[in-house]
């Protein structure tokens, strides 16, 4: 509440009448019901669910108007999760068939320390949660780390230990999946999914030390340490809880998001006996140290979000927001007053449910989704397959702490009707690949054309991660 109190403070300050900003926040003309939202989630089909600040169970749905526009867009009440699952602080994503998938949860439901198991996928067409049992063995998952895999498969650690499950959506059950050599445990980390499918992660508890887990091999292998500090001390004292040992907070760090160039931006929290934290940057298998946070602001458990112009923009816990453009990390004098990040189609950064941030510059062409083999023409309720390459993006391009993860990797089709104008999204599902940065690999995905949407000469586009290819032509019957 403090924290989320400032940054309505700062927001208020940075607002100052006469002062020209290079970015700017604009108000969503409806605002998010039910007080505003926790976590934002990019569906397929061009919506947004989000959770409920006054309602951990109690979901709602962005929808962008006829213009495409989400600070026009409205909102709908959806289904509200299981009886006995509200959960805060867990672990998500997005499916490849298109579902959202919620585990654990640190609180279950608000200030009851759960570290819960609990877990539920959510289907848009249906409008329906389904409970999801817990891996074999996972008495907690609560804030863990997670993400899909390029396979499809929904990865998620034990917060208490160095297990890890996937969840296969195909067959709706999960597999254990080794994890030789990981060091300390899941707690607190972040997970960035590199282009070749592997998984990099800082380690907290035995920091500054770095790991790439190989899915095909279950094996942690290092992958050197950082040259600065990214961890904060522990937060709290030990929890004699669920385990042999008690559990012991091993401390925070902030977001990492795959850049463009192919390295890793990662953020840190403020380190014990120091006022200032620090960023790393991860290339060719080598570490450097990057920019300092500015004005002794503090990264972890924050959001990140990687833009179209291909910076990265990160939310310090005062609220303030900084974009890094691959060498300097500025401030830009708006503030998200504690609210997640989420990359929306448009390219513009949802700000929890009532702003968006619009930042300047544009996407370097070579970054777009290119459409291969489309149909010419398509019908209204049918569904066809669409290919091409990029059409998961260059990046998961959202990222937090370690919980509460928002990745947008995953193509979206959007198709314009020529004579009216109006925008209209069909839902993609079972995608080929979840990877990043797939470069010339063909990919494909299944789209559901809008039983209602408008008939005649249109253009079509996919999206990823805010990025929009060349159009091609399409009639719609």
């Amino acid at each position: 509440m403090l924290r989320k109190f400032a940054g309505v403070l700062a927001l208020c300050l940075g607002a100052v009448p006469g002062v020209v900003q290079a970015q700017t926040l604009v108000s969503l003309n409806h605002p998010m019901p039910g007080g505003g939202a926790q976590i934002t989630m990019q569906l397929t089909d061009g919506t947004v669910m989000a959770q409920s600040i006054q309602n951990d169970a109690q979901w709602y749905r962005l929808t962008a108007d006829n213009t495409g526009s989400y600070v026009n867009g409205t909102w709908a009440k959806m289904a509200s999760l299981p009886a006995g699952y509200s959960p805060q602080a867990f672990a998500s994503a997005v499916l490849a068939d298109g579902r959202l998938i919620i585990e654990g949860g640190e609180y279950n439901p608000a200030n009851n320390f759960a570290l819960t198991n609990l877990g539920a996928i959510y289907d848009p067409q249906a409008d329906t949660w389904t409970p999801v049992s817990p891996p074999k063995g996972f008495k907690y998952i609560g804030d863990s780390s997670s993400l899909v895999l390029p396979d499809g498969r929904y990865v998620v650690g034990d917060k208490l230990n160095k297990k890890m499950a996937a969840f296969d959506p195909k067959k709706n059950k999960w597999e254990s999946l080794g994890s030789t050599g990981h060091l300390g445990f899941a707690s607190e980390e972040t997970w960035t999914l590199l282009p070749d499918g592997t998984i990099l992660t800082e380690n907290v508890k035995k920091a500054p030390n770095t790991q790439i887990y190989d899915p095909a091999t279950g094996i942690w292998t290092s992958a050197g340490q950082t040259p600065v500090a990214l961890n904060a001390p522990p937060c709290c004292a030990c929890f004699g809880f669920g385990a042999k040992k008690p559990y012991c907070p091993p401390g925070e760090i902030g977001p990492a998001l795959l850049m463009p160039d192919g390295s890793v931006f990662a953020t840190g929290s403020i380190p014990k006996g120091q006022n200032t934290a620090h960023t790393a940057i991860y290339r060719n298998g080598v570490w450097t140290a990057g920019p300092d946070i500015p004005n002794h602001d503090d990264m972890g458990d924050n959001f990140g979000a990687l833009l179209p112009n291909g910076h990265a923009l990160v939310e310090g816990a005062s609220g303030g927001l900084y974009e890094f453009d691959g060498t300097n990390l500025t401030a830009t004098h708006q503030n998200a007053a504690g609210n997640s990040l989420m990359v929306l189609p448009t390219g513009e950064i949802l700000l929890g449910g009532s702003q968006v941030y619009r930042s300047t510059g544009s996407a370097n062409p070579a970054w777009a989704p290119a459409i291969t083999s489309a149909p010419s023409s398509v019908t209204r309720g049918a569904t066809f397959q669409i290919s091409g390459t990029q059409f998961n993006g260059l990046s998961q391009a959202n990222s937090f702490g370690d919980e509460l993860q928002t990745f947008t990797n995953y193509p979206l089709v959007r198709i314009t009707n020529n004579g009216t104008g109006h925008v209209f999204y069909a839902r993609t599902h079972d995608h080929s690949s979840m990877g990043v940065a797939t470069g010339s690999l063909v990919v494909s995905t299944q789209v559901d054309v809008p039983s209602g949407m408008e008939t005649g000469a249109s253009s079509m586009v996919v999206v990823a991660n805010g990025i929009a290819s060349t159009p091609v032509s399409v009639t719609v019957n």
